[in-house]
């Protein structure tokens, strides 16, 4: 079925591991289509980073593929499996993914579909799952619309945590913007306090 809808889409599926192919094979035979569980599999396994990177590269290929469709010999039927198939890689890495990449790459098909509920959802899960150095990290991505909901989901993160990026040389500036937001959005005093010492700190170094 895969060989049909186009060579890298076929390439990327023969790349992927025996277990992971499993995993997807599971998904799309079960009537939830995907989510948290079926990326674990039956027997709950602890999370594979490298299975999260397989089903990234797949779910590109068939977005790609996707959105090419319209010009090429899909039937209506083949564009259906293909878009199936694409969703449930999808519901299957927002159950589970850990990287700023991915959930980059989620964001942004979700974006282009208008889906707002959606990005709520992804939202939601970016501040329940995302490390603070990944978040950061999200928030530099090159989509402005991505960078804006991660700055958002920063804002939610505890003010101590944000202070501890601090130190980070990577990181500061955008801990030090979700500070300001914080103390200007969210009126927190502490956050208010930091803000207001690395100010004095900024003035004391000119």
């Amino acid at each position: 079925m895969l060989k049909d809808f186009g060579g890298r889409v076929a390439s990327v599926w023969e790349g992927l591991r025996p277990a992971t192919r499993h995993l997807v094979e599971s998904a799309l035979r079960s009537p939830r289509s995907g989510g948290a569980a079926t990326m674990r599999g039956a027997g709950g396994a602890p999370y594979d980073a490298r299975s999260e990177w397989e089903l990234s590269r797949l779910l590109s290929a068939l977005d790609e593929r996707t959105r090419e469709a319209g010009a090429h010999d899909l039937s209506a039927e083949q564009t259906r499996e293909l878009s199936h198939l694409a969703e449930t890689c999808a519901l299957m890495l927002q159950g589970e993914a850990r990287s700023a990449e991915v959930f980059g790459q989620l964001l942004e098909r979700t974006l282009r579909s208008r889906d707002f509920k959606h990005i709520d959802t992804l939202a939601d899960t970016i501040s329940a799952r995302l490390a603070p150095g990944e978040m950061c990290e999200l928030a530099r991505h090159a989509s402005p619309s991505v960078r804006a909901i991660a700055h958002e989901a920063l804002a939610q993160v505890p003010t101590g945590v944000l202070v501890e990026l601090l130190g980070d040389p990577v990181d500061a500036e955008i801990a030090r913007v979700a500070l300001e937001s914080q103390a200007d959005e969210y009126d927190s005093p502490e956050a208010r306090w930091i803000v207001n010492a690395l100010d004095r700190a900024d003035e004391d170094e000119a």
